[in-house]
């Protein structure tokens, strides 16, 4: 709880401040995650291949940051497809390392971007950043309480054995009232839509925190990192937005999000 409670308040402050200091704020964050990724990748395979992985994922996260925050997304998203292919083609013959390459480099570069992006949005990058962070946050939350007090089946129990289907339901749930109150705190008249879109990104929150635990499986570690007492690291607090800030990009791209 004290970590959260240092965490929100540096996260949101960025996030209102803005300017230059948001755009380093996630770069920062890059470097970190970059680094995380290369702690897993040294467990899964050997350091030398762990060097080249978090090499590889952090040069892109830093550089696809720099072009989001200049107000070239596409540019950076081709850098991230650039370095998908580099680390295709400099991994090891084997598939597996390949693969996991390239995921290291689309896990950092995609949301990184996403986050950038949305922010420099006229008029609503603010509003969509803080909203999408009050999902996530209130997701973890409410999926944490409610599993933790009605407990039942499990989730996913070889990937997350923690995680129930109750606790889901009252992610879904929490999501879905904090997305409505959030649009209308912020302004919006488009309520129900909100609604319906949190209850969407809690489970997309989902998917992105077990796609994380998945890989941590497959690396044979508990947590990406131990920065954050009582909660691991970097990867492990950010993973609800892994899948959540690019596919609110993409909708906000295609003028798809519940605000006019």
């Amino acid at each position: 709880m004290l970590s959260a409670l240092t965490l929100v308040p540096v996260a949101l402050g960025a996030v209102l401040a803005g300017g230059w200091i948001y755009p380093l704020f996630v770069a920062l964050l890059a470097v970190l995650m970059a680094l995380e990724w290369r702690r897993l990748s040294e467990a899964r395979f050997d350091p030398q291949y762990g060097r080249l992985a978090g090499g590889i994922a952090l040069g892109v996260g830093l550089v696809a940051t720099i072009l989001a925050s200049l107000g070239r997304p596409h540019e950076a998203v081709a850098c991230v497809g650039l370095g998908m292919a580099l680390a295709v083609v400099l991994a090891r013959t084997r598939a597996a390392t390949a693969l996991w390459a390239a995921i290291g480099v689309a896990l950092i570069g995609l949301p990184t971007i996403a986050l950038v992006w949305l922010r420099s949005v006229p008029e609503l990058g603010l509003s969509l950043v803080l909203w999408l962070l009050i999902v996530v946050w209130s997701t973890d939350t409410a999926a944490y309480v409610v599993g933790r007090r009605v407990g039942g089946l499990r989730l996913a129990p070889s990937i997350s054995p923690g995680k129930t289907w109750s606790g889901l339901s009252g992610g879904v749930i929490g999501a879905s009232l904090a997305s409505a109150v959030t649009a209308w705190a912020l302004g919006s008249e488009w309520l129900v839509q909100a609604a319906g879109l949190g209850a969407v990104f809690a489970v997309l929150a989902q998917l992105g925190d077990l796609a994380e635990s998945a890989l941590k499986r497959r690396a044979g570690v508990k947590d990406s990192g131990s920065l954050i007492p009582g909660h691991g690291g970097v990867l492990d607090r950010v993973d609800g937005l892994l899948l959540t800030a690019p596919v609110l990009a993409l909708l906000v791209g295609a003028r798809a999000c519940p605000w006019p």
